[in-house]
């Protein structure tokens, strides 16, 4: 009998992978004729599905009326004064044009100015070259290793990218100050960054060979990275213009009122115009594929090679909410912040709502995931980094919806502003920079531990355009 037992559970066995070795793989034409009996365009309301979406953008089909007409309102419980609004054009500078309309902020307070901006084309000059330097200096440290090497691969595969983080903007501003917009304006390549990329691309990875293949000291490639530079800061001066190292300037106030002439230098007009300590400012994150009250860093994500790459405490979505409120409402200050400002997004009224978008009833297919399942699986990732100007509470204090200030000219959604939907920060929202003051102490204990190192081709390392 134990023999009978056991020659059936060996027949068994062998009927199961048996069946699964016989499992297609590839659409068979049976396959195919059971795919073909799922849809029948036939029907009445197929045959109308597929004469409207043939001829028209699935987007605009999608539409959700019965949502988008509760989306009207735009008043504010907390709002700050406007001082202009920018815009980046066709460049990827989102990050540089948000951390430098943060700062200029203050300086149009302090100084009653109804409208200024500091110039982008300025620090994205020595960013561009910071790059450089960085690009050149990780292919010296990796030469050895094999080109198909995945940091390698990583590194020629972007190697100067527009995109950047708020660690950049702080170091940016320290080490080479700012200057106002109208002494080193906007030019056609600052504005238009895709050409100036591609030259300045295709010149590192040629430098890149050179590198690799020279059998040298790192004294000696480091000298011939010298030459190199002085290559990109040529085409730099050529596309972006020269970068001012004195200038004289003088502004007019709400008043009226004209300042004197003075002399500057930039580091000297951010200390005496701007004076804000970046240093003080902290990176929160919300990365729900990652354990929360914990210090992370993402390897490269910086643009000056001896400084440290980007460091966040990963927080629960509230706290986020929490610390946006208290810096609008308590220091009034405006709030740089990185989203994936693509998804449900309005884009002609400036509205970031979930399900302003009804792909399901229009095609039948449930396209909702998890916040943490878009992010591993490369569905949402940050892409957009902008400032909050103020929020909308209801009668308990709670955000209903908050005021975005964007860097994409006054054409783009209502004069250059946009509202944001408190469910749409629970879904796309990642980060926000606030005062280190704001947090509570057991969360600033967290800055004394040891990052958790994350590799540059984690989802959250993507730059902002």
């Amino acid at each position: 009998m134990r023999k009978f037992w056991s020659l059936l559970i060996v027949i068994l066995l062998l009927s199961v992978i048996t069946f699964s070795k016989n499992v297609e793989k590839g659409i068979s034409e049976k396959v195919l004729i059971e795919l073909k009996k799922s849809v029948n365009p036939d029907l009445p309301e197929n045959k109308a599905l597929i004469n409207a979406i043939t001829q028209n953008s699935i987007k605009d089909l999608a539409q959700n009326k019965s949502v988008r007409d509760k989306l009207f309102d735009r008043n504010f419980s907390i709002k700050l004064e406007n001082k202009g609004v920018t815009n980046q054009k066709n460049s990827g500078r989102c990050w540089l044009f948000a951390g430098l309309n943060i700062l200029r902020y203050k300086t149009a307070e302090k100084y009653n100015l109804s409208k200024f901006e500091l110039s982008q084309n300025y620090n994205f000059f020595f960013d561009k070259l910071e790059k450089a330097n960085l690009f050149l200096e990780k292919i010296i440290e990796t030469r050895k290793k094999d080109v198909n090497d995945r940091e390698v691969v990583f590194l020629l595969k972007n190697p100067i990218p527009d995109g950047g983080q708020w660690n950049m903007v702080v170091e940016l501003v320290n080490k080479y100050g700012v200057v106002p917009k109208e002494v080193m304006p906007e030019t056609y390549h600052s504005s238009k960054t895709g050409e100036l990329n591609r030259i300045l691309s295709t010149y590192l990875r040629k430098c890149a060979s050179k590198l690799r293949e020279t059998k040298a000291s790192e004294k000696e490639l480091r000298k011939m990275k010298i030459d190199m530079l002085k290559d990109v800061y040529k085409i730099l001066v050529y596309t972006l213009g020269n970068p001012p190292e004195k200038f004289t300037w003088r502004y007019k106030n709400k008043d009226g009122n004209i300042s004197e002439w003075k002399e500057y230098t930039p580091q000297s007009f951010y200390k005496e115009f701007v004076g804000k300590t970046l240093s003080d400012y902290v990176v929160i994150y919300n990365y729900p594929a990652k354990p929360y009250y914990k210090l992370y860093s993402i390897s490269i994500d910086r643009d000056m090679i001896d400084k440290n790459d980007l460091t966040f405490i990963n927080l629960p979505i509230e706290e986020l909410k929490e610390l946006s409120l208290k810096m609008l409402k308590d220091l009034k200050e405006p709030v740089w912040f990185g989203c994936d400002v693509g998804k449900e997004l309005w884009s002609k009224e400036g509205i970031m709502a979930p399900e302003v978008y009804d792909y399901k009833s229009l095609l039948g297919v449930d396209l909702k995931m998890t916040k943490k399942e878009r992010v591993l699986y490369r569905q949402s990732i940050p892409t957009h980094a902008m400032v909050f100007m103020g929020v909308d509470l209801d009668d308990n204090g709670n955000p209903v919806k908050w005021l975005v200030e964007n860097s994409w000219g006054e054409k783009s959604g209502k004069n250059g502003m946009y509202v944001m939907y408190d469910k749409w920060f629970d879904h796309y929202m990642y980060e926000v920079v606030v005062p280190k003051s704001l947090l509570p102490p057991k969360v600033q204990e967290i800055l004394k531990t040891k990052p958790i190192k994350l590799p540059p081709w984690d989802p959250m390392y993507e730059f902002f355009f």
